[in-house]
């Protein structure tokens, strides 16, 4: 989905993402399992976040990760190369040792999933203050929090058929490839999702490596992608929807990136690209540009070889490698007579390193 194209049908423009809701009344409260987690659109104006020193968990931790890996825990991979469940664990529990160890199980197999959390009950504040070990907050500049801490993004999805109709009128899919918030500064490195409620079947998310993805491609094209820098904006996301009548909270925001970047713990060169914020390239016109990027897209989303698809249940919170993956949620749980199934999930950003380039 690309971020440029504004499209109005009927005088309504269509949702950005359709995973979010922009205002008040395209969220239906009564059927909500957890209404503390409302999203709301408090009036609260946020600055750019400044330089900050970021000294990742990961480099103090075992690495046989003895402090979170305990004999009572229950370890499997969803594939071979990413993605681990973890049983017998709960988050509200572990030590700051185990997070440390939790951080660099993170880097090393890029997502990590606990199924059936009391963390879930826990509420916001043990939330945010479990993810401040992580990185600082990061605050969404547009879409729905929870009044008193608007460092949760609040991503919720019930009914609205005709949101949705709009929606597909237009687009040939739901999936926008992505990675969170990347035109900041320093965008977030680890990401907790918890799911609050959600389909019976459906929903999943999809992830794919961009190491892995990387690793593919021929040591002339890798060189040659190196040396490109790209500008990531929040520009586009915030005009959009301030069309759809939104609340926006932050100024736009611009950053230039490298497009592969060297990840801090594991020493991988990652593509750091998406479909959603890139709005070019340094020194490239915008035809050479669009080449590049939807031949890395592609080559990101069609190679299932280097992707996990992670299947969500009550009370699972997933956290996830921001730097080495490229994600996107599937809105396939869309009844035609009543719209949408519930889906209400909660996400917290740690903001990391400024991305690292590739050595000259």
């Amino acid at each position: 989905m690309s971020t440029t194209d504004t499209i109005v049908e009927d005088e309504r423009v269509i949702t950005y993402d359709i995973n979010l809701s922009y205002h008040d009344d395209s969220v239906e409260k009564p059927s909500m399992n957890y209404p503390e987690y409302t999203p709301s659109w408090s009036k609260v104006w946020f600055d750019k976040l400044p330089p900050f020193e970021f000294v990742d968990p990961a480099h103090r931790a075992d690495e046989q990760k003895s402090r979170l890996l305990t004999s009572s825990v229950v370890v499997e991979d969803i594939t071979p190369k990413m993605g681990t469940i973890l049983r017998n664990v709960q988050l509200s529990t572990i030590s700051d040792q185990a997070k440390d160890d939790l951080a660099l199980l993170i880097s090393e197999r890029k997502i990590v999933a606990f199924p059936d959390q009391d963390f879930i009950d826990a509420g916001p504040a043990a939330q945010q203050e479990f993810m401040d070990y992580f990185g600082k907050r990061n605050y969404q500049p547009v879409s729905g929090s929870i009044p008193g801490y608007p460092g949760f993004h609040i991503i919720h999805r019930d009914g609205n058929k005709s949101e949705l109709d709009a929606f597909f009128a237009q687009k040939t899919t739901s999936c926008l490839w992505h990675q969170d918030v990347s035109y900041e500064l320093q965008p977030p490195g680890y990401v907790m999702l918890g799911l609050l409620d959600g389909p019976k079947v459906g929903g999943d998310t999809v992830f794919a490596a961009t190491d892995g993805a990387y690793k593919r491609l021929s040591p002339a094209m890798q060189k040659f992608l190196d040396g490109i820098k790209v500008k990531h904006s929040s520009a586009n996301m915030i005009n959009h929807t301030r069309l759809a009548g939104g609340l926006v909270r932050k100024d736009p925001i611009t950053t230039i990136h490298p497009l592969v970047r060297v990840h801090p713990v594991t020493g991988a060169h990652c593509i750091f690209i998406n479909g959603e914020f890139i709005t070019g390239a340094v020194g490239l016109k915008d035809i050479e540009w669009k080449a590049i990027s939807d031949f890395l897209l592609q080559h990101l989303i069609s190679s299932h070889d280097i992707q996990a698809r992670v299947h969500w249940s009550p009370r699972t919170i997933v956290m996830f490698d921001n730097r080495s993956t490229i994600h996107t949620a599937v809105v396939d749980y869309v009844d035609d007579e009543r719209g949408a199934q519930p889906r209400h999930i909660f996400r917290l950003a740690a903001m990391a390193e400024r991305p690292i380039p590739v050595p000259a």
